[in-house]
């Protein structure tokens, strides 16, 4: 199977490189991406972006997992107001939570762990519009456009801040606002909501389930993200809503297939680019026993291997 990054691999990436870097010209981005395994997907544009003569600055906070072993990009960084140890144990109980609430879906947001963990990364977005030095950096290096993670919402009131051209790149988003922002038909009835675990195929039962999940995203996305929504009127100097923060939106790189999925509307600048971090299999190296610093040459049984994994970030 040929690599997505190979020519003809993946159409999508190369419309992406094509409106991104014009057709013989490298262009500037800036880049804002999300620690864990957010930025492990990210990665895989970026570098092919790099190698292809683009200038990339990515910009990160001083904290992080995987962010700081970025190089060789340029790298600028701000200071959170949170240590890496405070931000392990709130991703260790963001975690915890989540394997316990797996069925829950949006209700396990309102879990005071939840909302805690997300007021650190939200905080971030903060940070970086205090660094006054960043800011006049970002302002005096006239990028071509900025591609960021929505996760944290911060890439949309950079966007919007410093007027760049925005590219998402995202598995998709769990409310309702993409749908709203870029004025895609979403009916209720066929198109299931993102946490549901519905296909396009319901019964009448899962429809019924299908609008209260709706509901339960008018009710709790605005105050999930309230913090956000108000940075951005506090940076932007002007009201504002989560749909004109969404809307400027240039080009929407989704993560997700109809194949992986199920077929739904979708609007003109929404590109899939399922399967682009899919490379071919390394051969695995034979393993046959893990020690452990107690017991050693104990074979360690399947199940217990993976148990441990789950907080790993």
């Amino acid at each position: 199977m040929a690599s997505p990054l190979q020519p003809g691999g993946l159409l999508p990436l190369w419309t992406f490189l094509l409106l991104v870097g014009g057709l013989a010209e490298a262009g500037k981005l800036l880049v804002l991406p999300m620690d864990g395994s957010h930025w492990l997907s990210m990665r895989v544009v970026v570098e092919e972006l790099h190698q292809r003569g683009h200038e990339l600055v990515i910009i990160t906070p001083e904290v992080s997992w995987r962010l700081a072993k970025s190089a060789p990009y340029t790298m600028k960084t701000y200071k959170p107001f949170y240590s890496l140890e405070d931000y392990n144990q709130m991703f260790k109980r963001f975690s915890d939570n989540q394997w316990d609430n797996i069925n829950k879906g949006l209700l396990s947001l309102m879990n005071p762990n939840i909302t805690l963990f997300f007021e650190y990364v939200f905080s971030n977005c903060k940070s970086l519009f205090k660094n006054t030095e960043l800011l006049q950096y970002i302002k005096e290096s006239a990028f071509d456009a900025i591609f960021f993670d929505p996760f944290d919402q911060c890439g949309f009131i950079v966007a919007k801040y410093f007027s760049l051209p925005s590219v998402v790149f995202s598995r998709g988003l769990f409310c309702h606002y993409q749908d709203e922002a870029t004025q895609c038909p979403s009916p209720l009835s066929y198109v299931p909501r993102g946490l549901s675990g519905f296909s396009d195929s319901m019964t009448f039962m899962e429809r019924v389930w299908n609008h209260i999940t709706h509901l339960q995203e008018m009710l709790l996305c605005p105050f999930f993200f309230q913090i956000t929504l108000d940075l951005a009127i506090d940076v932007l100097q002007r009201p504002m809503t989560f749909k004109e923060l969404y809307r400027d939106t240039s080009i929407w790189l989704l993560r997700s297939d109809f194949v992986f999925d199920y077929p739904k509307p979708v609007m003109p600048n929404v590109v899939f680019i399922g399967g682009i971090t899919c490379h071919e299999a390394k051969p695995l190296s034979q393993v046959s026993y893990l020690h452990t610093s107690e017991q050693k040459d104990m074979e360690l049984p399947f199940w217990k291997l993976f148990s441990r994994t789950k907080n790993v970030p």
